[in-house]
């Protein structure tokens, strides 16, 4: 992977002008580099903030007035000696900052070598560097507040917890497994086949929020669907918050995928506004339609709308036999006219389906966040009511979600074996796969390749 005796350097913020820009230094050589682009005749002083100019090391020609500031070791980020340049938001002036340092003898850092970096000198676990990725890349006030909740170890001591006491029952049967002739027994096979399915039980309550949990961390994709003028785009700009689209009694105005990325109830939701499904002549149309048809196909959640105003035609009900097999939440628009049915009435519309009456034109949100509700409870496959308070997941990575049903899964086989009174020797080697499992969470032991590609996922500088 990453050489780690050397020195590295990067723009730690975002691309682009800003007020202030940061470069971070990390490495054994970092005082020495500093020394070399920084204009101060007495070393840094330890985590204070120091103004001074930032220069080349060849000449000494000025860059940018800067703040310095010293993290020594192992008290930094990395737990290495690092060195954070603040300096004006200009990418040229930045820019230079890096050369310079690389001129000096730093090398330019890759992907996520910083928390690499971090991670190898023990300053965080492999759970916690993947939090890091996930709190950079949150999108939503949820999003964010689950990946703070795993960086500050909520996974880390769950998991640490239960491994533990793994390693306890390993012991206790491998002493047992030591001394058989002296008559010596640790633990009995009922008892050890109760504690690992106690365990399993422990691990299982830990991933009953898992797919809520991975919906918060990844998104999901909400296609908006339905004949044209039935109101899909006045629904999809309701959700938006902003007229993304245009709206008209023309039927057929929206012809091609219009997408946004909105906070649903703390799910990031990528929303696709499509065009009216049905038969044109129209080539443009003709094509919209095809691709309103395929991002049902691979939509998580498809919303049908309905005109609650005019009878049920063909086009509608080929749109509701087209997604059935779909999740989907039925949306039945403009109920401030007079109805020309109703749900209750309609077998096509009535049945297992969530569905939701509104007149997505009132000037209060009530409706508005019922379809928003009813959205996240056909997500999360649940009929409660998604409220932005609820508790946060404690799972949403799926390699961890994966690891820990694996983990799951060899301590309930080797309860099984211990109470069928199998040898401790296979019941060990049950347990020591789910500790395996376990250990590769927290990255105790977890194999270069996955470790490769966890941190190639990050941003340079972090």
């Amino acid at each position: 992977m990453f050489a780690t005796d050397d020195t590295i350097v990067a723009i730690a913020t975002p691309p682009g002008p800003g007020g202030i820009g940061v470069v971070r230094v990390s490495g054994p050589a970092s005082v020495a580099v500093a020394r070399s682009i920084l204009r101060r005749s007495t070393p840094l002083a330890a985590r204070r903030a120091t103004l001074t100019d930032a220069v080349a090391p060849d000449d000494g020609h000025p860059i940018d007035r800067v703040v310095a500031t010293y993290f020594p070791q192992p008290g930094s980020y990395t737990g290495e000696d690092v060195i954070e340049i603040s300096g004006h938001g200009s990418p040229v002036l930045l820019r230079q900052i890096v050369s310079a340092a690389v001129v000096a003898g730093a090398r330019l850092a890759e992907p996520g070598e910083f928390t690499f970096r971090a991670y190898l000198n023990g300053r965080v676990d492999l759970v916690q560097a993947e939090a890091v990725a996930d709190l950079v890349d949150a999108v939503t006030p949820l999003q964010a507040r689950a990946a703070f909740d795993q960086l500050e170890g909520t996974i880390t001591n769950a998991v640490g917890e239960i491994d533990r006491d793994v390693f306890d029952l390993v012991a206790r049967l491998e002493a047992s497994l030591d001394f058989p002739d002296e008559g010596y027994h640790f633990v009995d096979e009922t008892s050890a086949g109760a504690e690992a399915r106690e365990l399993a039980g422990r691990l299982s309550r830990l991933l009953a929020d898992a797919g809520r949990g991975r919906l918060l961390r990844e998104g999901c994709e909400v296609a908006i669907v339905g004949k044209p003028n039935v109101g899909k785009s006045t629904l999809f700009n309701q959700l938006c918050g902003a007229p993304r689209a245009i709206v008209t009694d023309i039927p057929g105005t929206t012809r091609d995928l219009l997408t946004e990325t909105i906070d649903v109830c703390g799910i990031p939701t990528t929303l696709v506004d499509t065009a009216g499904l049905r038969e044109s002549r129209d080539s443009i149309e003709a094509e919209g339609v095809r691709r309103a048809q395929r991002t049902v196909d691979v939509a998580d959640v498809v919303v049908v709308v309905l005109d609650r105003s005019r009878p049920l035609e063909a086009e509608d009900r080929a749109v509701l036999d087209a997604t059935r097999k779909t999740r989907r939440l039925i949306v039945v628009s403009k109920c401030d006219l007079a109805g020309a049915w109703t749900a209750d009435r309609e077998p096509c519309v009535a049945g297992a389906d969530p569905v939701i009456e509104a007149c997505l034109l009132k000037d209060d949100d009530e409706d508005l966040d019922a379809v928003r509700q009813a959205l996240v409870a056909v997500l999360e496959d649940a009929d409660v009511q998604a409220k932005p308070g609820r508790d946060v997941p404690a799972v949403t990575n799926l390699r961890h979600i994966e690891l820990l049903d694996r983990a799951r899964t060899s301590l309930m086989r080797a309860g099984d074996s211990a109470q069928a009174g199998a040898t401790e020797e296979l019941v060990l080697t049950d347990l020591q796969e789910a500790r395996v499992s376990l250990e590769e969470i927290s990255g105790a032991r977890t194999p270069d390749a996955v470790l490769e590609r966890i941190f190639e996922q990050f941003c340079i500088g972090k």
